[in-house]
């Protein structure tokens, strides 16, 4: 049964026994709904007001379930809707800038396998009820876990199926047993080097206005290095650039946003940006000041600076990004898959759902997948 509301906005689906799930279209709206939820960093009110503040031309769809019987709420989705070649897709609230994506979770949401299965049966039905005429769901780069229960939605796919991981680096409460176990990398050699400039220092931004300087840095500094390796860079477009510095505007205070940097009277030599949530640190974004530099690894220094100071502040698991390059390797991190789901909302979605059930099925063949990959990236 399908009920909706006088105002255009909103929506109310009941499709599955026992769940409802309501559609609301402003974050603002939604925010207030399981505050205190199981979530990932990148469901942080923070970010996420960020997101749909800087990205405003996606249209908001925040998917909120709710246990039928006592009105509850189960689970919070933040997506958002736009169309691509005619095409209706609902997507989480991301274009690539989080490392993952999850619905918050209440504490006491009941995550057994029927639960998991009823919550996203419950989603993709309510999606296909509603009047905007979507045709195609797509969940990227979702966790198995949030803050320690099941992720409901991960039932929708195959666990692992997203061509991106997590690295995650998990610590001790001994942090000189990890620095000694990256002995290879050197980085007490590294900081001695720095440590002969002048005025050299490492600091953890405590101010929004130093902290956006070093985002105005870190801009230059990585569109330096992309342009060097040919690669495109957007994270400085207008866009980006407003939901970074809104993220930290909002974050620095609590400690939520983690801008670091290497400073010595020459200049800022490297920057950090990361989020954290609990004892769960995510680096983001991290740059350098070229090679003239490379005899302390400005970048990789950096890095292990803010892991350090982090770790004796509580942090114990340092995710490194999704991406796999082989520095994380270097600093012990370990892969966590990620799931990614495609559902067609209608026959229209149906060839785009099998073009990406494709491509999750090839990466098992990377050989196979070298051939079919450029016919099915026609179809994105």
């Amino acid at each position: 049964m399908t009920f909706l509301s006088v105002e255009q906005s909103e929506g109310r689906v009941s499709s599955t026994p026992g769940i409802v799930v309501d559609f609301v279209r402003d974050w603002r709206r939604a925010a207030s709904r399981l505050n205190a939820g199981h979530r990932t960093a990148f469901q942080h009110g923070y970010w996420l007001g960020a997101w749909y503040e800087a990205f405003h031309e996606r249209a908001p769809l925040i998917a909120v379930i709710s246990d039928a019987a006592t009105g509850k709420d189960i689970a919070l989705v933040p997506m958002m809707s736009h169309i691509r070649r005619g095409i209706r897709i609902v997507e989480f609230a991301d274009l690539g800038v989080s490392d993952n994506n999850a619905p918050i979770l209440s504490l006491d949401a009941a995550v057994d396998a029927a639960a998991m299965c009823a919550i996203g049966t419950a989603l993709v039905g309510a999606l296909r009820a509603l009047p905007d005429g979507f045709d195609l769901l797509r969940l990227k780069k979702m966790p198995a876990q949030i803050g320690g229960k099941p992720n409901p939605l991960v039932s929708l796919g195959r666990i692992g199926s997203s061509s991106l991981n997590g690295n995650l680096v998990l610590l001790g409460d001994d942090y000189g047993a990890y620095q000694a176990s990256i002995k290879r990398m050197q980085m007490p050699r590294c900081w001695r080097v720095f440590s002969r400039h002048a005025g050299a220092r490492f600091e953890i931004v405590t101010d929004v206005a130093r902290a956006h300087e070093l985002l105005d840095v870190m801009d230059v500094q990585q569109q330096a290095r992309m342009r060097k390796l040919g690669s495109p860079f957007v994270l400085n477009d207008e866009t980006h650039a407003r939901f970074y510095r809104e993220v930290a505007r909002q974050g620095i205070a609590e400690g939520y946003a983690v801008v670091s940097a290497l400073v010595c009277d020459e200049g800022v030599i490297g920057t950090s940006l990361g989020v954290r949530h609990g004892a769960t640190y995510y680096l983001l974004r991290i740059s350098h000041a070229g090679d003239s530099w490379s005899s302390c690894s400005p970048g990789l220094l950096v890095t292990e600076r803010t892991m350090s100071a982090l770790h004796a502040e509580g942090v114990r698991r340092f995710d490194l990004s999704i991406g796999n390059q082989d520095y994380k390797r270097r600093f012990g991190a370990q892969p966590v898959p990620l799931t990614d789901v495609s559902v067609a909302l209608s026959w229209r979605g149906a060839p785009y759902a099998w073009r990406d059930h494709a491509a999750q099925g090839l990466r098992r063949y990377p050989r196979l997948a070298a051939i079919a990959t450029p016919a099915l990236r026609k179809m994105r």
